[in-house]
């Protein structure tokens, strides 16, 4: 149903995470019958979880600790990691700025070339380590680095930017044919962002394995307030899951839907999957982790764009290790630790055995849902008062 918003326009209501809960149902099992387990292609994770390909998140290192937690890291090709042979000076640096210096300073630090040949060698680093390798282009660079991708037997790509299209038109310059690349391309290719129906049914048919689903709802992220553009995220998936099921009527074939950002408590993952994600892609709540190479500060891949930032630094804190973030134990009570935890816990009190089986989970519009009974809470800001 629409709502006019004035003589001559109107538009649909749409839901963020914090409007929605999940209703439990008749059944209920046991947290350890539950299979929270995603394959993608050849490939089978543990965990339902992308890292962000985020300089602050992601380092060879991590991605490797990721997958051996049952995840998978996804690596920015555009970042510190590929332009600077000892990115560690480079890191401590962005760290000890001032926040009013920030933005400028780190346009200058992303000033420096790209260097194809340590795309490759990033690549190999974690691909030694024995486990998947997923890495980041933005569609403006596929062209120019895709040769060392593939030089370096990368497991899967993923071709990201605030939103892509199916269809980018331009008068001034060559654009990257998507249908036609990931066709020819050997490996499985995510592409996104997206936040419509419309949007991620033509990345569907483009032949991409998933899209990524999110359009500035990331901690970092200020595209929302720059650009004015966004769809919230409990509707945005919920879109792109009914793209999802036109094309598998179309063509047979499952394209996975990957929720994009806007997620930092396991309350979050568990909607997410509840509107019809098949797995998320976080970066704030890697970014806390210990062994993060933002050591505590987490910055969005538009930060530092050079002529339109759409992006800030900002400081998640420390919150406890890799490991403790994404399977616990926790020790705390507020819903950022042992978050796959709480995915697992969420699908076992409405009783849902697997993924696919809690995207038909009941949700129902909760506004209260944050609040109800929580007055102490808030006001000691202890618990669930720490997130309001």
């Amino acid at each position: 149903m629409e709502v006019e918003i004035g003589i001559g326009k109107s538009g649909r209501r749409a839901y963020g995470f914090d409007d929605i809960a999940i209703v439990p149902s008749r059944r209920t099992r046991d947290p350890e019958d539950v299979d929270i387990s995603w394959e993608i292609d050849a490939y089978k994770f543990d965990l339902p979880v992308i890292g962000a390909a985020m300089d602050g998140v992601m380092s060879p290192q991590v991605a490797i600790r990721m997958g051996q937690l049952g995840g998978l890291g996804c690596l920015n090709l555009e970042g510190i990691f590929t332009r600077y042979e000892d990115p560690q000076k480079v890191f401590e640096e962005i760290v000890a700025l001032d926040s009013d210096k920030a933005t400028q300073r780190m346009q200058e630090i992303y000033e420096e070339p790209i260097k194809g040949e340590l795309i490759t060698e990033r690549i190999r680093e974690i691909k030694e380590a024995g486990v998947t390798v997923a890495a980041s282009l933005t569609p403006q660079r596929v062209d120019e680095f895709s040769k060392y991708v593939t030089a370096s037997d990368l497991d899967i790509l993923v071709i990201q930017g605030t939103v892509v299209s199916a269809e980018h038109v331009s008068k001034t310059g060559t654009t990257l044919d998507l249908t036609k690349f990931i066709r020819e391309f050997e490996i499985p290719v995510f592409v996104g962002g997206c936040a419509s129906y419309s949007g991620a049914l033509h990345l569907m048919r483009t032949g991409a394995a998933g899209v990524l689903v999110g359009v500035g709802p990331g901690h970092a992220c200020t595209s929302r307030g720059v650009l004015g553009i966004g769809v919230p995220q409990a509707t945005a998936i919920a879109d792109a899951a009914g793209a999802r099921i036109r094309h598998l009527d179309e063509t047979g074939v499952y394209v996975h839907v990957i929720a994009d950002g806007g997620m930092r408590l396991g309350g979050d993952i568990a909607k997410a999957i509840a509107c019809g994600a098949d797995s998320v892609m976080i970066g704030s709540p890697l970014a806390s982790a210990t062994q993060a190479p933002g050591k505590g500060f987490h910055w969005g891949m538009a930060t530092f764009h050079p002529s339109l930032p759409r992006g800030t630094r900002v400081f998640t804190g420390q919150k406890g290790t890799l490991e403790e973030i994404l399977v616990g134990p926790a020790h705390e009570n507020d819903g950022s630790l042992n978050l796959f935890g709480a995915l697992r816990t969420s699908m076992a009190t409405t009783g849902h055995a697997s993924l696919k089986e809690f995207q038909k989970a009941e949700v129902m519009i909760a506004p209260s849902l944050q609040t109800e009974g929580k007055i102490l809470q808030n006001a000691q800001q202890v618990g669930m008062g720490k997130n309001s």
